[in-house]
């Protein structure tokens, strides 16, 4: 039997075979995988550009009248059910937009262009569908997925399984997130699907600054076999002027410090704006690209490349204008000076050129300058929270909510009435779970893990209140009562 079946009873493979998946991982991370298969000369383009589709729909307590007992369902079943209410209507092109790009793909290799495109999906929206029965979604993204002729042309990027943001999600929870989309995915498309996966892909491009927190996401990531992470470009910091990057075209290193003087690298490409899905809905980032010209890096001469991702499926322009957008720019960019690329696909013919990943400039969440100009790696916890709370006693707008795709939106605040209850989740799976020592592989565990991690989208958190809160609430509720009873 395979380590990697999708479903295992009637819960999604979300545990019992880590060890495996971080195995397939790092074995397709030491081989070259796209470099040649992509047909792109590199040595004679001036830029690049590199697009990403982020898809996400959250499980709820919403099969049924009664709150307490309905099932727990996709919000795109949801939608489909009650068409009459707010944007639901638009549930049935969300579908289509699930699956479109296994189909656009194909059919433009298949006239002889060179398209590109890196999908996200979150492993809750992946579960909701496979549960509605929406197998033609999963028919079309494998044939683009799995298929050797067509397969360079999509870059699968990993995910937290529920869609969790990093700052504030317990980071032992996060690594649970990680692991569990990783081996759910294999279960879907594969582990040879699987060892084409390098590069991750933040829910909210949220990227934690506490240099506890920050450090553990890094060491997560790269403990996991992820090689590269998106990051938003005022997330982040060159650490010598405390700057956002001054060359956001090129790849960078993400380092993060802890109090104890450890440190955790991971290469960062830095996606630039804020959130506007038009950007990507109408392929901004290639006419971007066309105004740039190569860069000196490690004494050498590299194109930049332009990345950026949006929602695959919110907003009339992405459901309606990305189609024909795509397709015209992918015909103007095959075989010129300004392909569209993947991100791995690039980074490959960038070491193949010899340029190592020490060469790359360093970055550091923000904020973390001014803690570093007081304190020192290895100074402790005591002294780093000392040096924090001064720094916010000093400036109201310092803080380690972390940072996102937006600037006015924090993870951390005003979400008490969610976070307590996510906060006892996560302890009592720690106490009942972990700490006795339940297998990851027995059933008891998964149908635990399984709420914990849908009480964990950050959908809860970023409405703060009203029904949305009361379906967190009611996750957590029903994960305190599986590990009260059934542990």
């Amino acid at each position: 039997m395979s380590a990697f079946p999708e479903y295992i009873g009637d819960r999604p493979n979300i545990s019992g075979a880590e060890e495996e998946a971080v195995q397939v991982m790092r074995r397709g991370g030491q081989r070259e995988l796209f470099r040649e298969a992509g047909g792109v000369d590199f040595n004679n383009i001036r830029s690049a550009c590199a697009i990403a589709l982020h898809m996400h729909q959250p499980l709820i307590p919403a099969g049924g009248d009664d709150l307490k007992t309905a099932a727990l369902i996709s919000n795109l079943h949801y939608m489909m059910e009650h068409p009459d209410i707010g944007d639901n209507h638009n549930a049935a092109v969300f579908h289509q937009c699930y699956k479109r790009l296994g189909d656009y793909l194909p059919q433009l290799t298949d006239e002889g262009k060179n398209p590109r495109a890196m999908l996200e999906y979150s492993g809750a929206l992946l579960y909701g569908m496979r549960q509605m029965g929406l197998d033609d979604v999963f028919d079309s993204l494998k044939r683009v997925t799995c298929t050797p002729e067509y397969r360079h042309t999509v870059e699968w990027l990993g995910a937290p399984w529920g869609h969790a943001v990093a700052p504030s999600t317990p980071v032992q929870d996060y690594r649970l997130h990680v692991l569990a989309w990783q081996q759910h995915f294999a279960g879907i498309f594969g582990p040879e699907a699987l060892e084409r996966v390098r590069g991750f892909s933040p829910s909210e491009m949220a990227l934690p600054n506490h240099p506890e927190v920050a450090y553990e996401f890094v060491k997560t990531l790269k403990d996991c076999g992820y090689q590269w992470v998106l990051v938003q470009e005022h997330s982040v910091e060159q650490p010598q002027n405390g700057r956002h990057p001054e060359r956001p075209h090129l790849p960078h290193r993400l380092v993060c410090r802890n109090a104890a003087g450890e440190s955790a690298e991971i290469i960062a490409i830095v996606k630039t704006q804020g959130s506007d899905t038009k950007l990507v809905a109408q392929m901004q980032p290639w006419f971007e690209a066309q105004g740039l010209k190569p860069l000196e890096l490690a004494g050498k001469t590299v194109p930049p490349l332009v990345t950026q991702i949006a929602d695959g499926e919110n907003g009339g322009v992405m459901m309606n204008e990305f189609p024909s957008k795509f397709m015209e720019v992918v015909g103007q960019a095959s075989g010129s000076d300004v392909p569209l690329m993947n991100v791995s696909e690039y980074l490959e013919h960038l070491f193949h050129l010899g340029i190592k990943e020490g060469d790359l400039p360093e970055l550091q969440p923000v904020m973390q300058k001014r803690i570093w100009d007081r304190i020192q790696p290895g100074d402790g916890p005591k002294k780093l929270e000392t040096a924090i709370n001064a720094l916010k006693k000093e400036d109201d707008r310092f803080h380690m909510d972390g940072g996102s795709w937006t600037n006015d939106i924090s993870w951390v605040q005003g979400y008490d009435d969610l976070l307590g209850p996510m906060e006892e989740v996560s302890s009592m799976f720690y106490e009942r779970v972990i700490k006795p020592g339940i297998p990851s592989d027995d059933k008891r565990y998964r149908n635990a893990l399984f709420h914990l991690l849908s009480s964990q989208t950050s959908c809860y958190r970023y409405w703060g209140q009203g029904l949305w809160t009361d379906y967190g609430r009611e996750i957590c509720r029903r994960a305190q009562a599986i590990m009260q009873h059934d542990l």
